[in-house]
């Protein structure tokens, strides 16, 4: 086995690290990883074909937030085809019972994460509710939308994870009625440090299909960018709030 692959296959890692003739044991915990490496290759080639994700290091995109960003990624894209739509669901599927054995429900983050959601729901044989970014002001005021019982172990899914603070709401929501959350799922990271802080803050496990260094080996090696494209993508993503400022 790799030393690669041991390094995504495990949830605390320690190395030795030596300086000035001192030896000092320091812990990291990995609370995100990919499923697998052939998984993460397959999710980035079909979302760069179908331009889910694109890239742009020339000309860059302004996320809501006002970051300047080489990257767009928009998996709602997937939903419109089928063939892609479906290869997303049974992995999440598989890869959820594998994971977390089979929940009670399956919940989606709105309104990106719904669609596919309700597709993993359904693939596996479990009733569905989404959680909104906060209560509705009017009518039951209800945050998550679906029948949910207290005690009930749910898995969330979520379509792309940025920093985690809005799928962490989510999370959030779902414990507040009452539910078992075992982990999240998503079908893209992109790996920022802040989101990892996010997360093993929150004590979440997070899983995702692809994640922002598969996806850079692949479009290189499928001519979406050059080598010098590559270099700038990966200096975004080192400080992507200040990068291009």
């Amino acid at each position: 086995v790799s030393k690669r692959n041991i390094w995504k296959s495990v949830s605390f890692s320690t190395w030795l690290v030596k300086k000035s003739g001192l030896s000092f044991t320091k812990t990291l915990y990995i609370c995100s990883m990919i499923f697998n490496t052939d998984t993460a290759k397959k999710t980035a080639e079909l979302l760069l074909q179908i331009n889910a994700i694109k890239l742009n290091p020339q000309t860059p995109f302004t996320w809501a937030s006002g970051w300047k960003s080489p990257i767009y990624c928009d998996n709602r894209i997937t939903l419109s085809f089928p063939p892609i739509r479906n290869y997303i669901r049974e992995e999440f599927s598989k890869h959820i019972e594998k994971e977390f054995g089979k929940p009670d429900v399956i919940a989606g983050v709105a309104t990106g994460a719904i669609g596919i959601g309700m597709l993993v729901a359904e693939y596996m044989g479990l009733p569905f509710v989404y959680v909104r970014p906060e209560p509705k002001k009017h009518g039951r005021q209800n945050q998550v939308e679906g029948f949910l019982q207290k005690g009930q172990n749910v898995v969330v899914v979520e379509d792309l994870i940025s920093t985690g603070s809005s799928s962490l709401l989510a999370v959030d929501a779902l414990k507040a009625a009452g539910a078992n959350v075992k982990g999240m799922v998503g079908i893209f990271t992109y790996g920022f440090d802040v989101a990892a802080e996010n997360f093993k803050k929150a004590n979440v496990t997070l899983h995702t299909l692809g994640n922002y260094d598969t996806l850079l080996e692949e479009a290189v090696a499928k001519q979406y960018i050059t080598e010098k494209e590559l270099e700038t993508l990966r200096e975004w993503r080192k400080s992507p709030s200040t990068w291009n400022q």
